[in-house]
C-alpha cells in the first residue's frame, strides 16, 4: 500500500513562504516544517505567479471558473456572429428578415 500524500492548509504554505521572505534559508525554513526545499520553491513560484488565487483549493478551481468565463464570451460572440450571417444570408437570398427581437422594455 502507497503513503498518503500530506495536504498543507493554504495558511500553511504562506506561512512557509513569509519565513523564507524573512530571510530564512528555504533549507533550515523547509527543515523546520518538513518539506522538501523543492516544495517551497515551488509554492514560492505558484504565490508569485498567482498571487491572491495562490493555493486555493484541489483542482485550481480560480483557473476553472477564468476558462468557464472565457468560453461563455466565446459562445456570446459566436451567437452574435451567428445572428448577423443568418440575416446576411436571408438578404442575399431576397428574403425578408424575421423582426429583431429586443430584450428592451418600452
Amino acid at each position: 500500500m502507497g503513503l498518503k500524500r500530506r495536504q498543507f492548509t493554504r495558511e500553511f504554505k504562506l506561512q512557509v513562504i513569509r519565513e523564507v521572505e524573512a530571510g530564512k534559508a528555504v533549507a533550515q525554513v523547509a527543515r523546520e516544517y518538513q518539506v522538501h526545499p523543492t516544495q517551497v520553491g515551488k509554492w514560492r513560484q505558484l504565490q508569485r505567479r498567482d498571487a491572491e488565487e495562490a493555493f486555493a483549493g484541489n483542482g485550481r478551481p480560480y483557473q476553472d471558473e477564468a476558462k468557464i468565463a472565457e468560453l461563455e464570451r466565446m459562445v456570446g460572440q459566436l451567437t452574435m456572429e451567428n445572428a448577423l450571417l443568418k440575416k446576411a444570408l436571408l438578404q442575399l437570398e431576397g428574403t425578408p428578415a424575421p423582426p429583431h427581437k429586443s430584450g428592451g422594455h418600452g
